[in-house]
């Protein structure tokens, strides 16, 4: 399954249904590309965020 990086929108907490319900740290985390993310994607409560080696390589190839 795919994995994506996502954090919670601000103001928004996010229950983690592969961890028991546990939130949605606010630095994000890496979480399956299900339904149940794409609805939160869709509804604004999570955000899609860069994984840290495509942010890394971007920003050494901008340096």
């Amino acid at each position: 399954m795919k994995l994506i990086q996502l954090k919670p929108a601000p103001g928004r907490a996010c229950p983690v249904p592969e961890k028991g319900g546990e939130l949605l740290p606010e630095a994000g985390d890496t979480v399956p590309h299900n339904a149940y993310w794409q609805r939160r994607i869709a509804d604004g409560d999570a955000l899609l965020v860069a994984p840290k080696k495509a942010a890394k390589a971007a920003k050494e190839s901008a340096a």
